[in-house]
């Protein structure tokens, strides 16, 4: 046994004896240490302390770590004696005894209980347990004495149990648990990481993080792990990714990171706590992609079908998908869809002509050429019968397209677009190199963007086809292109209220009627849509064949007013006569109300009759004065009945300008009528400026956009028929009056310049002149009108119209008016205040129409 001189001298810091001997260890060579830089001493940890006693068994030496042990300086303890001062009363006999032995030269350990010596104050001193080792020594003088080391037993068993705590957190943890050392080398492992990199935990030791990790990444962890080791900082949830010994599974894992110090505060190491998130990633990836289809979805629902157009759609269907889903995109629609066809051909196998109507690409000039050559947008092309794409219009069920080689494409998905169980197109997306593959999500994703899609383009179709059968009916109902009248210049306008339907209640139209004269008619039924439009043709309809009766204003109303209150009835006018004054059944009828205004012009005189059913009063602008609106009574809306209608005669003066108008061009939700017929009286200020302006100056004036009614507008410029164009004669009832009339009128067709018309019209004169004498009352009147034709007119006050019959062969008369409706392009007769009329028309040499040879015509009668 080594002897220690008893006057050796205690360091002064309990840590400087482990740097001491790290030191001295530093400087053997081999493997004396497992790093260069210490952990730390056992001794930072328990409580260990050294005192000497000498010859006498009193203490002579006292360290700094027996003052810490004790809590007793060295001052007081030196020549105290142990037994006496640390040993309870009870053990104090068996202490002299060991004491006795020790000086003798006996080496000695065992565990001694102790008490702390009462304090000067009076307070007793704790109770501990220490654990003596006693080695014997001698004095300088050659006396016996001991060196005693002391050891709180009560710490070394908590380390004992903090120790194994500790081992078994780590041996049992779930976790990948590391230790590193100052030298990022691995120091110890937990089984669970040894289990999943292979081996046992001691073939770890010594190891880096480029053991473990590829290059780049293990670069990354290196920095982190020095980081941490300087700044103490600690580093929670990074995500560090590589792979396990024996697979090429790319894996995932969280790490949390932080220093671990020795027992003198200095750092140790890192200590690293892993976990597998691998799972958690994919699954954090699926949530992503559903939540990205998600988005994608509702930014769809939000985007595509905005437009009622079958190519907006389309393009709204590629601004969507891309780039969010894919790198190009090509949507192609069946060309006979988009002819307005409502089955097209060849459906059944795909082959089909097709016209590429949207293409959208992120990748700057990328043609797609992933279904044979590239197709240009507008282009008509069909797939081949072979091809993927021709399939998947085939079977209705999305197809994989092979990429090109050496293309730039590397995944394409071919989705026809179903709607209502019917292929209306296909959509082609596509992937470039780089991009992740098309998978099974993502072909679901995009047959439910293409069905989408799909839906909205043969709603689009559906409504093209109603738009474009609306537009039908609207030019049905109204007149075609610019309405012409004798003696008056015309101008028009319709404005739809719903630009959805394109139809509505309000109408107008001009009515050549005999006679140069012309019926000028604006209507509006309540309402508004296909209904109003259905009641609105009819009641049309209806104006038309009165006029061609030619009856008063007034009773072409009255007529209307009854055909008005029968629409709504199952039974027609009769029935709604009977059940007038009966409930109506809500389920069967209608109420059909309308305000019309009727006006009759005479080209010759240049007056004009008017009747009114509720609706808005003319506007008539004279020339040099300000516009007035016309008093004329406004009567009840058709459709009331039993109310009569009133007719009001105004002479036009040359060059005036008359409006009719409906509603919808005078009064809104924000304009009341008032104001707005004022608006109106205001806007026709220069009646003298081309019709077609003034109506695009009142469109533009006023608050035509409004959408809440419909808007027809009908003006009319008096132009009256020139005194040379009129030739008029009173003729007495006499039988010389039948030559006399055709003197009077050859003279006038000469003065004309119409000699090729001077012997059909002689003989015609004289057929309806000879009726007159026979059939007709009172004295008769011959006129001759030419305008855009020649028109011939007897007078007389005779109430019999004369009626057409067809003569027998052997009848020597009754072919009078057959021969006047064979040389005539018309004829007719009307009632008058006076009598009645009857007239016939002829058309003007050069025109479209020809003259009927005479003797022809008279030949076809036998």
């Amino acid at each position: 046994m080594s002897e220690i001189p008893a006057k050796a001298t205690e360091s002064e810091d309990p840590s400087d004896g482990a740097r001491n001997q790290a030191a001295e260890a530093a400087a053997v060579p081999g493997d004396a240490m497992w790093q260069s830089s210490p952990p730390g001493s056992i001794y930072d940890y328990i409580k260990v302390a050294s005192f000497s006693i000498g010859a006498g068994g009193l203490v002579d030496q006292w360290s700094l770590r027996a003052e810490q042990l004790f809590g007793i300086p060295a001052a007081r303890a030196v020549g105290m004696d142990p037994i006496e001062a640390f040993i309870d009363p009870d053990l104090r006999e068996r202490g002299q005894r060991k004491m006795a032995e020790i000086l003798d030269g006996r080496e000695w350990t065992g565990v001694v209980p102790f008490r702390m010596p009462d304090e000067p104050d009076g307070t007793r001193g704790e109770a501990g347990l220490a654990e003596v080792y006693v080695m014997p020594t001698r004095t300088a003088e050659g006396d016996h004495a001991a060196v005693c080391i002391v050891v709180d037993v009560r710490t070394l068993r908590s380390i004992e149990t903090d120790l194994a705590a500790s081992q078994a957190i780590f041996g049992q943890s779930p976790f990948g648990f590391l230790l590193i050392d100052t030298d990022l080398r691995v120091r110890q492992v937990n089984e669970r990481f040894a289990s999943i990199f292979g081996g046992t935990p001691d073939d770890h030791r010594g190891k880096g993080v480029h053991d473990y990790l590829p290059r780049p990444e293990a670069e990354r962890v290196a920095a982190t792990l020095r980081r941490v080791l300087e700044s103490g900082q600690s580093i929670t949830d990074m995500h560090v990714t590589g792979h396990v010994p024996g697979s090429d599974e790319r894996r995932h894992w969280s790490v949390n990171l932080y220093r671990v110090h020795g027992g003198s505060g200095r750092p140790i190491g890192i200590a690293w706590l892993g976990t597998d998130i691998t799972a958690r990633r994919a699954a954090a990836r699926e949530a992503a992609a559903a939540r990205r289809n998600l988005a994608l979805l509702n930014e769809a629902g939000a985007r595509i079908g905005n437009s009622l157009d079958l190519e907006t759609t389309a393009r709204e269907l590629l601004d969507v998908v891309v780039p969010g889903f894919c790198d190009l995109a090509t949507v192609d629609l069946y060309q006979g869809l988009l002819a307005g066809d409502e089955t097209p051909p060849g459906l059944a196998d795909g082959s089909a002509e097709l016209r590429r109507v949207a293409f959208a690409s992120a990748v700057s000039g990328a043609p797609f050429a992933g279904s044979g050559e590239p197709v240009e947008v507008g282009a008509v092309h069909h797939f081949p019968f072979n091809s993927p794409c021709a399939d998947a219009l085939r079977t209705a069920r999305p197809q994989a397209v092979p990429p090109e080689e050496g293309g730039l494409v590397q995944s394409t998905l071919a989705v026809p677009m179903v709607a209502h169980d019917t292929v209306v197109g296909l959509a082609q997306f596509a992937r470039t190199k780089g991009s992740e593959p098309f998978g099974d999500r993502d072909r679901e994703l995009a047959v439910e963007l293409a069905a989408r899609a799909a839906v909205c383009i043969d709603n689009a179709r559906l409504y093209r086809r109603e738009h474009e059968r609306a537009l039908i009916l609207q030019r049905s109902l109204l007149p075609p292109g610019d309405p012409e009248a004798s003696g008056l210049d015309i101008a028009c306008r319709y404005l739809p209220g719903n630009a959805a339907t394109e139809v509505g209640g309000d109408w107008f139209d001009v009515i050549e009627l005999p006679g140069h004269r012309t019926a000028l008619v604006v209507g509006d039924v309540m309402g508004r849509g296909l209904r109003a439009a259905v009641a609105m043709g009819e009641l049309r309809t209806a104006v038309r064949t009165l006029a061609l009766l030619d009856l008063e204003p007034a009773e072409v109303l009255s007529a209307l007013d009854e055909i008005a209150r029968g629409l709504g009835t199952p039974g027609g006018v009769q029935q709604a006569t009977r059940t007038a004054r009966q409930p109506r059944d809500a389920d069967l009828s209608e109420v059909y109300l309308a305000t019309c205004v009727y006006a009759v012009y005479d080209s010759v005189t240049r007056r004009c009759t008017f009747a009114n059913a509720g609706h808005l009063p003319p506007v008539l602008v004279e020339p040099g004065e300000p516009a007035l609106m016309l008093d004329v009574p406004p009567g009840m809306p058709l459709g009331v009945g039993g109310e009569p209608f009133e007719e009001v005669e105004v002479e036009l003066p040359e060059g005036a300008l008359l409006a009719l108008y409906t509603d919808g061009l005078v009064e809104s939700r924000d304009h009341p009528l008032d104001e707005g017929l004022q608006a109106f009286v205001g806007a026709l200020t220069d009646p003298s400026r081309p019709l077609e302006d003034v109506c695009d100056h009142v469109l533009n004036t006023l608050d035509t956009h409004h959408g809440e009614d419909d808007i027809a507008l009908l003006m009319a410029r008096v132009q009256g028929l020139p005194a040379d164009s009129v030739g008029d004669w009173t003729l007495p009832r006499e039988p010389r009056s039948v030559g006399r009339a055709r003197e009077y009128a050859r003279a006038q067709l000469l003065s004309w310049d119409l000699e090729p018309l001077v012997d059909t019209t002689e003989l015609l004169v004289s057929e309806l002149v000879t009726n007159a004498l026979r059939y007709g009352e009172g004295e008769i009147r011959l006129r001759l009108l030419l305008d855009r034709t020649l028109v011939c007119e007897v007078w007389d006050s005779g109430l019999v119209q004369p009626r057409r019959r067809r003569a027998r062969d052997t009848d020597e008369g009754g072919r009078g008016l057959q021969l006047v409706g064979l040389l005539s392009a018309a004829w007719g007769s009307r009632r008058t205040p006076r009598g009645k009329t009857v007239w016939f028309e002829l058309p003007l040499p050069g025109g479209e129409a020809g003259l009927t040879d005479p003797a022809e015509a008279l030949l076809s009668l036998f």
